[in-house]
């Protein structure tokens, strides 16, 4: 690992800010480094239940409803198919408790055995199933008694989570109990499922369930790796971790880090994510360095892993700074092989999404490699984009010999401030 600069003052920093960024290649990922993709149950199966987010979606209140988003539900055959042909290791999708639970005490074993399809489409494709317990989404059920206002739910929640985990132990499964905690209780927020005096006892009722899952998966799946995967925020992430992630570090196998976005005094473009317009933010690839080796200082010897990254266009218009996904794909590749190289023990990426899906209330970015027009095309064909061949060159050969990245560092990212700025890598 570098040694931090101690040279903190302001001739320093103008130094630094004035430096170019060293060129630097770093060595291949290994051969057990994984590479994955995912997706999530509400966002992309279509068939919706009822539940929180069909009922956000009926109100009226976000720019697009549900529909059938792209039909995983009936497509999943086709789209992990599609993952396989990327030669990627890992299959990230979620379990929706509110399609197998849709009333208390009722289980549906067609929809059970759906996600048994799925999960034995995956293993049978030599793909290892990453599971996701919660994607912001419960019962409608649950919501009628008040969502995570109501102690009960923490019980609920648990039955839920333990009928899933014994009945997928045993496979290899990698497991990620609560997908980005803070978001998820911001998004209740903005949607009513929560108010505001209420955030600080959701986020208390997280962290109980995140805890008792764990337990749960290591007393049925003893060789399982757990995490929750967090929202990296640039420059909020000592007050968000507080909230979440600081008070389950003793229940973590690896972390989960989702990077989309930096910050710079030249780049403030992240502010776009605060009403979901991410296809207007301009992406700092090398943002990822430093989220990386953040947690790599704050957490000592604790794997990483890149749950979600990716890059989002607006309706799948190309960008107007003609900055292409495979220009992502390949810049936050080289900055997550330098963060290895300087001691980050990341031990896999996955690619946010396989296809395009329903962003919380839009079809507009779209993220997927396989781009679908869910809104105007009833047969909702699944189209590669460029990235599809780059992201299959990644996995098969690594980065291009002497690759150096297409987008260039920020002259003062904030991603970790103050150190991401004062000693870029």
């Amino acid at each position: 690992m570098r040694t931090p600069s101690r040279l903190l003052g302001a001739g320093a920093v103008l130094l630094c800010l004035l430096a170019p960024a060293t060129a630097a290649h770093a060595a291949p990922l290994p051969d057990d480094f994984l590479w994955g993709v995912a997706t999530s149950g509400f966002q992309s199966e279509g068939s919706s239940p009822d539940s929180n987010w069909r009922r956000y979606s009926d109100s009226g209140r976000t720019h697009d409803a549900i529909g059938n988003s792209v039909d995983f539900r009936h497509r999943y055959t086709e789209d992990i198919a599609r993952a396989a042909d990327l030669g990627v290791d890992v299959f990230r999708f979620g379990v929706e408790w509110a399609r197998v639970q849709p009333a208390p005490g009722v289980w549906d074993e067609t929809e059970l055995r759906y996600y048994d399809d799925v999960v034995r489409e995956i293993t049978s494709r030599g793909m290892t199933p990453m599971i996701t317990l919660d994607h912001w989404v419960y019962p409608g059920w649950v919501a009628d008694q008040g969502g995570w206002t109501n102690p009960d739910t923490v019980d609920d929640w648990l039955a839920n989570a333990q009928r899933v985990i014994e009945r997928y132990s045993g496979l290899g499964a990698l497991w990620i109990t609560i997908n980005e905690p803070t978001v998820y209780v911001q998004k209740e927020l903005t949607f009513g499922g929560v108010g505001p005096d209420r955030v600080p006892q959701m986020l208390d009722r997280l962290v109980e369930v995140h805890r008792r899952a764990y337990d749960l998966i290591h007393e049925n799946d003893p060789g399982a790796r757990v995490s929750s995967n967090l929202a990296y925020v640039p420059a909020a992430m000592d007050a968000l971790d507080a909230t979440f992630v600081d008070r389950v570090r003793d229940k973590l196998d690896f972390l989960g880090v989702d990077y989309y976005y930096g910050l710079s005094p030249d780049n403030v473009t992240a502010a776009n994510a605060v009403t979901d317009a991410f296809y207007d933010i301009s992406p700092q690839p090398d943002g990822i360095y430093h989220a990386l080796m953040r947690y790599t200082r704050k957490f000592p010897g604790l794997p990483l892993y890149v749950v979600e990254n990716g890059m989002p266009t607006d309706d799948g218009k190309p960008r107007p700074d003609g900055y292409t996904r495979s220009d992502h794909l390949r810049d936050h590749v080289y900055w997550l092989e330098r963060a290895r190289a300087d001691g980050a023990p990341v031990i896999g990426y996955n690619y946010w999404s396989i296809t395009d899906n329903y962003e919380w209330g839009t079809y507009r970015p779209r993220f997927g490699l396989f781009t679908v027009d869910a809104l105007t095309d009833p047969s909702l064909t699944r189209r590669p984009t460029e990235a599809v061949t780059t992201y299959r060159d990644l996995v098969a050969n690594g980065l291009p010999p002497g690759y150096g990245p297409e987008r260039p560092a920020a002259l003062c990212s904030l991603v970790d401030p103050p150190l991401s700025c004062i000693d870029p890598p």
